[in-house]
């Protein structure tokens, strides 16, 4: 007899690992676009242009593209890298909650549910089961799960707080590599834009009347690569803003839906604050994806296990 109903219903997940599999052909085809644009802009256009200017004048506009392009490019993959090779962070084996001696609390568990490590997983289980507003725990990894953290069906396991999966780069987007991705998204917005208006005036020339110097080849590569860096620019800025959004409220691409029947956010500490907890304090360290070893070590979040909250935050409000 054929099956109907709810288990006939589309699982989704069920294409986790061909996700994985499609990640690692993006870092290609980032690369590969990577390598269009430059040839386009230095090796058919402004390389030429400044090695016929020589020693002149005009030798200063190929200069003025030239020189913050290599920037940019150097920063977007030194900061792409830094996303797809950082581990997001994971659950430590074991983990527990930290409790608060003088207030005598725990987070997420009270201590009337949690006595140091006397919580089995599966009175854990039972308790968040039963709706427990305390407790969160993760049936697939069956481990307690901290405050902000999310499992993700991709990679198979829970990641501290995680905003998404992305598949452009092979990884997850958590608390050790959130940084790292807004400092892509920032300096490929500016590649991008660059890269447009550096070849704007070949673009309006290709569908001019005046001839263009240059093969067919070229004039094709170039048309691409400035179509291709507009659509980018364009699709980045949206995103930028909207993580910046985010990053000002304190909060994540999934803590954001969660939000929405949240009455108050126990971790909106106002707009600078925020901002450190994702950047840091060293202003040295905010354009550059790493931080530095003072801010480590005295800023828990920057670890992905413990967030400051609200002082005057009621934990039943959450």
């Amino acid at each position: 007899m054929r099956r109907t109903g709810p288990a006939m219903a589309w699982n989704f997940f069920r294409f986790c690992t061909a996700l994985r599999v499609l990640g690692s052909v993006m870092i290609v085809l980032v690369l590969a676009i990577a390598a269009v644009t430059y040839y386009a802009v230095v090796i058919a256009n402004y390389g030429p242009a400044l090695l016929a200017a020589g020693a002149s004048l005009r030798a200063l506009s190929p200069i003025a593209v030239l020189l913050p392009f290599h920037f940019f490019l150097v920063m977007l993959l030194w900061c792409y890298f830094s996303v797809v090779l950082t581990d997001p962070g994971g659950v430590p084996p074991n983990w527990r909650p930290h409790i608060d001696e003088e207030r005598g609390e725990t987070d997420p568990l009270t201590t009337s549910d949690f006595n140091g490590t006397n919580l089995s997983l599966q009175q854990a289980a039972s308790l968040a089961s039963a709706g427990h507003p305390g407790i969160r725990f993760c049936r697939k990894c069956n481990q307690l799960k901290p405050p902000r953290c999310h499992h993700c069906s991709v990679c198979g396991r829970c990641v501290l707080k995680m905003d998404h999966h992305c598949v452009w780069v092979v990884n997850c987007v958590g608390a050790l590599n959130y940084k790292f991705f807004l400092l892509f998204l920032f300096y490929t917005l500016l590649e991008t834009a660059l890269v447009t208006l550096s070849l704007l005036s070949q673009f309006i020339a290709f569908f001019g009347d005046g001839e263009i110097p240059g093969t067919p080849g070229t004039l094709a590569t170039t048309f691409l690569t400035f179509v291709l860096n507009l659509a980018f620019a364009l699709s980045v800025l949206g995103f930028l803003i909207m993580h910046a959004s985010l990053v000002a409220a304190n909060t994540t691409t999934i803590e954001a839906y969660e939000k929405k029947t949240t009455p108050k956010w126990r971790y909106d500490l106002g707009r600078r604050k925020n901002f450190e907890q994702v950047f840091g304090t060293n202003k040295k360290y905010w354009f550059i994806p790493a931080y530095s070893d003072e801010d480590l070590r005295r800023m828990p979040a920057l670890q992905g296990l413990e967030y400051p909250s609200k002082p005057d935050f009621d934990a039943q409000d959450f």
